[in-house]
């Protein structure tokens, strides 16, 4: 049953599987990441192209699921991905000279929020980010998003800069 369909079946935490992304599972994450674009960068930055997902998510994936730098992390409810993380690594540089994680994206589908699965996400991302070896992890959300913020904060991470930006 693909994220799309909209149809949730009962569930608790404990029948959803937090695990790998895999190939078999790139039509799902794309829909996955489709949904985040629609619900959280498109109505809040209107520089975003809300079509990427769809026009370029499946390569980027594919890539990231080959590249182990990065991480594809899917929410599985039987046979339906109910959510998706995605991260990378940096390497050191003379400026920084550590290596950092950066959590790139993550969606959990509405009826599946609030049941603990964001947290396990992001449990594994930091296993995955310390396995590797980083020092630190980081992740962006909207300023607007105070859910995401929120979340984020109770998940161990803190506002360390800020982004301005203005329409020209």
């Amino acid at each position: 049953m693909s994220v799309a369909t909209g149809s949730v079946r009962p569930m608790s935490e404990s029948t959803v599987a937090v695990r790998p992304g895999t190939i078999a599972d790139l039509d799902e994450i794309v829909a996955c990441s489709s949904a985040l674009f629609a619900e959280d960068a498109g109505t809040r930055d209107p520089a975003l192209n809300v079509n990427w997902p769809k026009e370029h998510g499946r390569a980027r994936f594919a890539d990231a699921l080959e590249d182990p730098s990065r991480l594809v992390m899917v929410a599985e409810d039987g046979d339906r991905i109910v959510g998706h993380l995605t991260g990378a690594l940096s390497e050191p540089t003379p400026m920084r000279p550590v290596t950092v994680a950066t959590l790139g994206s993550m969606y959990v589908q509405p009826p599946y929020r609030d049941r603990g699965i964001g947290t396990r996400l992001v449990e594994e991302f930091r296993r995955w980010a310390r396995m590797h070896g980083a020092r630190y992890a980081g992740v962006t959300a909207y300023a607007s998003n105070e859910g995401a913020v929120r979340f984020y904060r109770k998940n161990g991470f803190a506002v360390q800069s800020t982004v301005l930006e203005t329409v020209l």
